[in-house]
């Protein structure tokens, strides 16, 4: 990783658009929040969500024009229509542990992609498991899957893989995480695959030099969400959302190792990558009868040539479910100094997920709290549950969001509430109107929707 942001611009305020990974992973390959283009939750099994049919994702205009897209390793995104590659090597054909753990088996489809007989440019998007969760599914490597291919009886090897492990005791707890024993012990087997993917990223770099492509290829490396801890994966707090990411352009060396506090959203991507190719977004509609999409995201291609006097200061986020059970829509303007969150559905309490919920790091907090014993968290569990509809924080001055200001800067909240609808409205939002009302834009509303109150007293 540091080899890579040695030659790359990075980027300190980078964020998701969502914090779940399907959704996400969406928002990455189409550009639009996952309230626009209908990935609002897990691709796989009983969850099943998928994109719109009328989407048109990167790898979709890329092969439009004359483009050969490849994907390696994690996919989990739908429909296939939605989301083709020319060459596809992921869970959908491949053993899930082997595609997007076993770095060498990655390294492998990579060296396939890179030196297929094929003059046209490229498009190669590249998705890990590590650093995920494993032991929901597969609990015999460990909690985030640390111990699989690490040469032990039963674990298998990874040739090019040399295992780190770290001691809890040495690893840096974040602020958001109460430090007790199993927390510290999550996150030492959370840095062991972390470790693992950034050898298997110095492994792929060491591929495109040999492919001959070093020199002309643009480079962006990011997450799709926040750890799975609370406070991380499925919130929007800063935990949830802030995301590495290093962009490295061979066009660009100027500003090689440098780094950049503009505020980028990771639905940023599409439009950079278009910029690279010089392809213009295409003029559709995801549906009949209804206005061009447009995207909200920007190039950051001029980030790469010189810091920006002006601009960058406001990024968005949108997030419905997880897991299907997992109900739960918020929506988010963040400011260089302020965050606003709306939780429409905060009657109900926050949900959690399968594989953090028999975690030792949660377990431990249930545990513990049902005991009354200290948590060593600055948050109760019923807290993180039960939250208010509208939560403004001064994310400067209080980075944990703790104070809800909601009530006291009704001026902000107010100009930050506006600018969130607005971006709904871009973006069109089937949610724009809940919790307190319903969306009338078809048949005599058609050329005038309209949010009709239930009075629900929402």
């Amino acid at each position: 990783m540091n080899r890579l942001a040695k030659r790359s611009v990075v980027f300190k305020q980078a964020y998701a658009s969502v914090s779940s990974c399907s959704p996400s992973r969406s928002a990455i390959l189409t550009g639009l929040p996952q309230h626009q283009n209908g990935m609002y939750g897990l691709h796989h099994d009983v969850h099943h969500f998928n994109s719109f049919d009328g989407v048109k994702s990167l790898p979709f205009i890329l092969g439009n024009n004359g483009i050969r897209t490849g994907i390696v390793g994690k996919k989990h995104v739908g429909p296939e229509a939605v989301y083709p590659f020319d060459y596809a090597e992921t869970e959908e054909n491949n053993p899930t542990l082997q595609v997007g753990r076993n770095i060498t088996f990655m390294k492998q489809l990579v060296n396939k992609f890179l030196n297929q007989n094929d003059s046209r440019p490229f498009f190669l998007y590249i998705g890990f498991h590590d650093p995920h969760r494993g032991y929901h599914s597969q609990p015999k490597y460990g909690a985030f899957a640390e111990k699989f291919g690490n040469g032990d009886p039963g674990m298998g090897l990874i040739p090019d893989w040399k295992p780190i492990n770290y001691q809890p005791d040495d690893v840096v707890v974040p602020y958001f995480l109460p430090d007790t024993p199993a927390v510290r012990a999550d996150i030492a087997a959370q840095y062991t695959t972390i470790s693992r993917m950034d050898q298997g990223i110095g492994l792929f770099l060491n591929e495109l030099k040999a492919s001959g492509h070093m020199d002309d290829t643009l480079i962006i490396y990011t997450s799709d969400n926040g750890i799975p801890f609370q406070n991380g994966r499925t919130n929007l707090f800063d935990s949830g959302i802030a995301e590495p990411m290093l962009v490295s352009s061979p066009l660009h060396m100027q500003r090689w190792g440098q780094t950049t506090e503009v505020m980028s959203s990771l639905v940023d991507i599409v439009p950079t990558v278009l910029d690279w190719y010089g392809i213009q977004y295409p003029t559709y509609s995801i549906f009949k009868h209804r206005p061009a999409v447009k995207l909200t995201g920007k190039s950051l291609l001029p980030v790469l040539q010189k810091e920006p006097k002006t601009g960058w200061d406001v990024v968005y986020a949108s997030h419905n479910l997880h897991e299907v059970t997992m109900y739960y829509p918020m929506r988010v303007v963040r400011t260089r100094q302020f965050k606003l969150i709306h939780n429409l559905n905060h009657k109900m309490p926050f949900p959690i997920d399968q594989d953090f919920y028999v975690s030792q790091s949660f377990q431990d907090l249930l545990n513990r709290t049902r005991a009354g014993q200290k948590t060593h968290w600055y948050k109760t569990l019923q807290d993180y549950y039960y939250r208010d509809q509208w939560e403004l924080y001064d994310v400067v001055n209080d980075p944990g969001e703790v104070e809800n200001l909601a009530q006291t800067y009704r001026k902000l909240f107010g100009e930050l509430k506006d600018a969130l609808l607005a971006w709904q409205n871009v973006t069109a939002d089937p949610w724009i109107c809940a919790p307190s009302a319903v969306l009338e834009n078809s048949g005599v509303y058609k050329d005038n929707p309209q949010c009709l109150s239930m009075d629900n007293g929402l």
